[in-house]
Order: structure tokens, then sequence, then C-alpha cells
């Protein structure tokens, strides 16, 4: 019998679970937290450094580092580029001379967006309420391909800075900027929850849209992504503030894509499952709601990583999806067939 591949950060945590030293010594980092194998289930494929990011800074980048050096004695050892896990693989040239619009961008799947079209030749309006993350997204592509513009996607003076930023071509929109709500039911659910959701959601994204458009229209072409999600095509994904935006997210792509698609503008939507980009929670969740959604929020096949949607984003948004307009991508590793 020959000998595991030496685990890396980069191995998946099911590789590290069926390896002879590395599987123990995840257990007793479990066990010492108080939780078991079985809470690994929906992140097996993903690999072990994508921790980092699900844990919301309970798991430092210095641990997972450690671990890589215990198992391998010490040595850290080089990236094994044979390995079976998803690697992001960068198109050159697909959004050459495309001004792109990307919301929520400093950081999850809007990073993951924007950073993608960048290096693959575009021109990113990168759109966030944080200048600090918006700043470091830009100096971590060479080139100057990223604007970064502070602003609120509920203000309709900073959706007329975002389109004066971008100029008078706009070549594609990825409405990416959401929030969660608290897993509330309707009767629970407050007016401050039901409108900061509502806002940020879907009318931020419908105001960004509108204001896209008239440069769309005058080229003759153009391509929107929305982020809707599992909560928009069922009703056991989230609460309900969360759930009726993105059930919106979906109307608001449908018609706009029967509207302006003989204009040669494509509107199209991707739904994502569970994705490993530790977006904090509200301080507060509804304990009926949350008991409810439980069973079926542990259905979860698999959690994706932000570089994942920023492929089935980016596909939609480029020339690669020329023939895809009013589609519903659910980009969820197979919940939406359960």
């Amino acid at each position: 019998m020959t000998d595991p591949k030496p685990l890396t950060a980069d191995s998946t945590i099911a590789t590290w679970l069926q390896h002879p030293e590395g599987g123990p010594i995840i257990r007793e980092l479990l066990s010492a937290s108080g939780a078991d194998e079985a809470t690994l289930a929906p992140v097996l494929g993903l690999p072990l450094q994508q921790l980092v990011a699900i844990s919301q800074g309970a798991m430092p980048q210095s641990v997972v580092d450690d671990l890589v050096l215990r198992v391998n004695g010490g040595v850290a050892p080089a990236v094994d580029d044979d390995s079976t896990t998803w690697k992001e693989r960068i198109t050159h040239g697909r959004f050459e001379g495309r001004t792109v619009i990307v919301t929520g961008a400093a950081s999850g799947i809007g990073r993951a967006t924007a950073s993608r079209i960048a290096r693959e030749g575009g021109r990113v309006i990168a759109v966030d309420i944080s200048a600090d993350k918006l700043n470091d997204l830009a100096a971590s592509v060479a080139g100057g391909s990223v604007v970064p513009v502070v602003g609120d996607i509920t203000k309709q003076e900073d959706i007329d800075k975002i389109v004066a930023e971008a100029g008078e071509r706009i070549d594609a929109l990825a409405n990416v900027a959401g929030v969660n709500d608290d897993f509330s039911p309707a009767h629970e659910t407050s007016d401050a929850v039901w409108d900061r959701v509502i806002a940020i959601n879907l009318t931020g994204g419908f105001k960004l849209t509108r204001a896209v458009l008239p440069a769309m229209l005058a080229a003759g072409t153009g391509s929107i992504v929305n982020i809707a999600s599992e909560a928009g095509i069922r009703g056991n994904a989230s609460g309900n503030a969360y759930t009726v935006s993105k059930h919106g997210v979906i109307g608001l792509t449908r018609s706009a894509a029967f509207m302006y698609g003989p204009q040669g503008i494509r509107v199209n939507a991707v739904a994502p499952g569970g994705v490993a980009t530790g977006i904090p929670m509200p301080a507060h969740v509804s304990e009926d709601g949350s008991a409810r959604l439980a069973p079926f929020q542990g259905m979860i096949p698999t959690l994706a990583t932000a570089e994942q949607l920023a492929a089935s984003i980016t596909f939609l948004l480029s020339d690669d999806g020329v023939n895809i307009n009013g589609a519903v991508l659910a980009s969820d590793g197979g919940w939406s067939v359960q």
C-alpha cells in the first residue's frame, strides 16, 4: 500500500479525515471545541483552508498553518497541482474592454466576482460601504482595473455616484450586495428587519438596475446578473423577510429579461445554496423560526466557496452566456433537487 499524499491547506476536509494522521488531528480539534465529525458533513468537499472563512474568526489562519505543519512533521509540503480539489481557472481577456459594476464587492461572493472580472481584463466599479476592504481589493489586483466606490445602494445619491463613476459605457452589472434576516416567521418580523432586508436585497438592486439600463439600451447590449438564493425558490431556506426579498429578486430578473431581451440586454439570476463566506448573522435570531428551519437547512448537500459562485456569476455576465436570458441558475450543489 502506497503512502497517502502529503496534506496541505488545499486538501479537502474529507481527505484530512480519511488520512491516518490528519483524521485524528481534526477529530481532536473538533472535540476540544465541543463539536463532532457530523458537523463537517456539508463542508467535506471544501479545502481545509475554507474553515478560516466559515468560522468567522473562530479559526484564524495560524491554526490551519499549524495543522499542516503538524501533520507533515514540521515541514510545509508543496501544493499538489494534481489535486482533485476545484481550482479557479482564469479566462484571460474574457472581460477585456468591459466596464462591470459589482455591488457587495468588499467581501465574500462580491469580492470574488470583482476580483475575477478584473483579472480577466475588465474594469470593475467595485461598490460597498467598507472603504478599507474596497481599497484592499483594489490593491490585490494589479493594473488599477478596480475602481473602489464607497456607496450605499439604498440611497439614490449613491446610486447616481456609482453610475457617474462607471461613465457612459456600462457593459454589465452584478447585483451581489445582500444581508441576512433573523430567521423570523411573519408574525415575529419587525418593521426594522423587514425594511432593511427588502431595501438592500431587493430595492437597491432594482434602483441600480434602473440606473444602468439607459446606457445599456443606448449601446444595444448588456448583461445583468442578480444574486437570488435558494430562499428565492423555496420557503424553507430562511426567514420571512429574506425569503420574500429573494423571491422578489427572481421576479425582477424575469420581468427585466422579458422587457429588455429584444434590445440585446440579458438579465439572469444565480441562486446560491450554502456558501462559505462567513457573512455574520444578526445578534438575535428567532427561536421559533430557527427551530422550524433547522432540519431543512441541515439538508444542504455541500457548501460552496465564494470563488465557485463567482465562476457561475461571471459565466452569465460574460459572452459565454450569450444564449441565456431570464434564467435562474441554482448554483447550490444540488440542494434545489432535494
